[in-house]
């Protein structure tokens, strides 16, 4: 019989823990917790988001402005194209420096739809049904690029049905509430060194003995996993005067308990006969975060309007990663990662000009910060960092039913560092990224 390495249980514990914490955190990023959910509000950088109150896809960001919309059907995508360019290192977990080149664009473009629909029931009482994508992430690297062992291809797509009701209390103030019906897949894939897993626990010349050599052996890791969930969320809107609107909304966190699956390629017998890097069952709790949204939207004439909003993400729940494993396929306890996130704050102001009756033209800024609290808690995965938004749009009403609104954003996006140490080594260096939107959406009033 062979000899077989002693890698342990306590290597694998901390792989995979590696793995899906990357799996988890790929959802909770400012830059992928998508706002884009309403072209029209698009080209204001959603300033006033939650007072706009303009149109059926008012159900996202404060469903008690259904109240001030007539029976309406809204079709929207739009077109999200970010850019992440590594420069940088990395070293396996022997020290030695990593091979490979620096992965080329890890950026990816992506259409996001969004789908509203109003329907007035009485003078004061309006249901609204919205489909959307609150969350989604997609980068890939090549497949020998230096950062391998930390990340290869990252993709998590959401979709959230959220049907609401809104009530008029009087002509002043209205309330709205909602469910939301979540769905979220993610696929994961990174490398493993399982030449400097077996050297660094069992020396260099065992390891030669089996065919096991520093970077010379790399084994494919690919986690796949899904879940439905629930969540809520419910606003209220407050007219002061005929030209103010102030808008307040929430929305609830939503607990997804995904499961799926952890398939290995490539994997040594020197491990696999170990019980190590073998196909298995896993699960993890992701607690998607809950939001608040205070703005105020004025009409300063029958020509301007201005905007302004502010919204808060409770990040701060992401405090660690619990992984648990099905122990029908492995012998591997809990593995618990700490996280610590930090809550984060967006501010956003808006401008609306509309020339003439068929007319609205919008400009607007806003300033997203990360959540993300350090360099090392920073991952291929997520190379996000503060994120300053530069937005404008049109809105051209085409006929009494017909309206088409279009907005574009550039994101200014703080070069972000890294210098995140895992179970694959460390890998430091800086990203140059950007991020461009265009949106456009059509509007029946039916």
């Amino acid at each position: 019989m062979p000899y077989k390495p002693h890698v342990g249980f306590p290597t694998l514990r901390l792989f995979t823990a590696g793995i899906l914490t990357a799996f988890s955190s790929a959802t909770l990023a400012a830059g992928f917790a998508l706002i884009e959910q309403s072209a029209s509000q698009m080209g204001n950088a959603f300033a006033g988001a939650s007072s706009f109150a303009g149109d059926a896809s008012t159900i996202y960001f404060n469903p008690a402005g259904l109240t001030r919309v007539p029976h309406q059907l809204i079709v929207g995508g739009h077109i999200i194209r970010t850019s992440a360019d590594f420069d940088g290192s990395a070293t396996t977990i022997l020290g030695s420096p990593v091979t490979g080149g620096e992965g080329s664009d890890a950026g990816d473009t992506a259409l996001v739809p969004n789908l509203y629909y109003a329907l007035p029931l009485n003078q004061g009482t309006v249901f609204g049904l919205g489909v959307n994508v609150p969350f989604g992430l997609s980068t890939e690297y090549d497949d020998d690029w230096l950062g391998r062992y930390q990340a290869i291809k990252s993709e998590v797509r959401t979709v959230n049905i959220n049907p609401t009701l809104a009530f008029k209390v009087n002509n002043d103030f209205s309330i709205g509430v909602g469910i939301s019906f979540q769905y979220i897949e993610a696929e994961l894939s990174q490398a493993i060194d399982q030449g400097s897993l077996c050297v660094a626990q069992n020396g260099a010349a065992t390891c030669t003995a089996l065919g096991l050599t520093p970077q010379n052996n790399d084994a494919l890791a690919r986690i796949e996993g899904d879940d439905w969930s629930m969540g809520y969320n419910f606003g209220f809107l407050f007219q002061p005067t005929a030209n103010t609107r102030i808008g307040l909304s929430y929305r609830s966190k939503v607990k997804q308990r995904l499961q799926g699956d952890a398939k290995f390629s490539n994997a040594h017998p020197a491990f696999t006969g170990s019980g190590l890097f073998v196909d298995a069952g896993a699960e993890a709790g992701i607690d998607l975060p809950q939001s608040a949204s205070l703005s105020v939207y004025h009409d300063v004439n029958s020509q301007w309007s201005v905007m302004a909003d502010l919204t808060w993400t409770g990040w701060s729940n992401f405090d660690e990663l619990r992984v648990k494993y099905d122990d029908s396929d492995s012998n591997q306890d809990d593995s618990v990662t700490d996280e610590s996130w930090n809550n984060n704050l967006r501010y956003a102001l808006g401008v609306d000009y509309r020339p003439d009756s068929s007319w609205t033209l919008r400009a607007g800024a806003a300033l997203d910060k990360t959540p993300i609290p350090s360099a090392s808690h920073r991952t291929p995965r997520i190379p996000g960092e503060d994120r300053i938004w530069l937005s404008l749009g049109f809105g051209y009403k085409a006929s009494r039913a017909v309206t088409v609104d279009v907005g574009y954003s550039h994101l200014f996006v703080d070069d972000p560092e890294m210098n995140h140490t895992s179970t694959g080594g460390n890998i430091n260096g800086e990203y140059d990224a950007s991020v461009d939107i265009l949106s456009a959406q059509v509007v029946w009033n039916i």
